[in-house]
């Protein structure tokens, strides 16, 4: 009995999951349709970065097509991939609108104010404006820009999907490079300023520093004011 590669089973799973999310987009019945997505909301430090992809559906060749084969919800992939993946939406992609908010705003802000704001502008910064503006689970409010809120939405829409993986891998070059380098000690090279085990301890050891987020409330902030 013939037997599949593990590699090549991941390569076919890959291939369902992009068609499934395509599939998705194309069923609107529009031929530019943009996605918004947001990366870092669940973080001790770092910034919140959003980003906003429109597709021109109508005109995608088959060349471009194959370059997102391995399209999918951006935590599904690994680091390497989102990079990869990255560099090929920007290719791909009509437009690409990559915002970000730091730390110090999002706790003047407060965190979900400041990432509906960034959603709201990275699809007023789309022109010309989408037939269709897809948003990973939030309603923008009626001032914002056309759209629909699609719950999960980065593992069902194409575009969410994309804006997913560039959200992502902004901001992951942004915490394992300029961050990582600048406050060495607490690991963002390896958890990007999520709440790990390490990233807690460093932060109860040397106090936080200024990528982090105050308004959090952690045990690791303890004592910090």
């Amino acid at each position: 009995m013939a037997t599949t590669s593990p590699r090549r089973r991941a390569r076919t799973s890959s291939s369902r999951a992009s068609a499934r999310l395509f599939a998705f987009d194309r069923a609107l019945g529009a031929s530019r349709v943009a996605g918004a997505d947001e990366a870092g909301r669940g973080c001790l430090a770092g910034p919140l970065v959003v980003a906003s992809v429109c597709i021109h559906l109508g005109r995608l060749p088959r060349s471009h097509r194959l370059l997102l084969t391995d399209l999918d919800d951006s935590k599904r992939l690994a680091p390497e991939v989102r990079q990869r993946l990255a560099a090929a939406i920007a290719r791909v992609a009509d437009q690409v609108v990559v915002l970000s908010a730091s730390s110090a705003t999002i706790d003047r802000d407060g965190l979900h104010v400041t990432n509906l704001r960034l959603l709201r502008r990275s699809l007023e910064l789309l022109d010309p404006v989408p037939d269709v503006c897809l948003v990973d689970g939030f309603s923008l409010g009626a001032a914002a820009v056309e759209h629909r809120a699609v719950v999960g939405g980065d593992r069902r829409s194409a575009c969410i999907a994309a804006a997913s993986v560039v959200a992502k891998a902004t901001r992951d070059r942004l915490m394992t490079g300029p961050a990582a380098a600048t406050h060495p000690g607490y690991g963002f090279e390896r958890h990007v300023g999520y709440a790990t085990t390490a990233h807690r301890a460093a932060i109860r050891a040397a106090g936080p520093s200024c990528l982090h987020r105050r308004s959090f409330a952690s045990p690791a902030f303890d004592g910090f004011g």
